[in-house]
């Protein structure tokens, strides 16, 4: 068994790039970053902040809420596979590695939709999409209990 599952949590970079196709096909392409925390060894030495920038490929009805509502700025959260594709570029062969998103939803307190009517709690339409309730806190008597123990 495989699994080619990728969570990325970052900002966008540039304004996103669409494209309509004659088909009928919407394809968006977005960069985002994402980042690590400068942090010191106990040694003392000193590991700088590292900031890693992903292509992103949404399609579909997502890209086109892709060019509504992100921006460059924006903070995402995208949910996807990794992909590499070659292609060749004055008789060099070249790679890109990007990033297939299934889903994609505004995070935190980034940028949000200016008419949130729109969308629901600013997230991409999606056909699972994630519940944004808090969690019930843990009830110790509750779950000691047995009334409620379906067997």
């Amino acid at each position: 068994m495989s699994l080619n599952k990728v969570i990325l949590i970052g900002n966008v970079g540039r304004d996103p790039e669409v494209k309509y196709f004659d088909n009928g096909n919407t394809i968006a392409n977005l960069t985002i970053a994402t980042n690590e925390r400068s942090y010191t060894l106990q040694n003392g030495t000193v590991i700088p902040e590292r900031t890693e920038w992903h292509n992103i490929v949404v399609r579909k009805d997502q890209a086109q809420f892709v060019e509504k509502y992100v921006k460059k700025g924006s903070s995402v959260y995208v949910e996807g596979k990794i992909r590499t594709r070659d292609y060749e570029k004055d008789g060099i062969k070249r790679y890109v590695t990007e990033i297939y998103a299934d889903r994609i939803e505004f995070y935190g307190t980034g940028r949000k939709p200016e008419n949130a009517n729109e969308t629901s709690n600013a997230t991409v339409a999606s056909n699972n999409p994630v519940p944004t309730a808090e969690p019930a806190p843990f009830n110790e008597a509750a779950a000691n209990s047995t009334d409620d123990l379906p067997f």
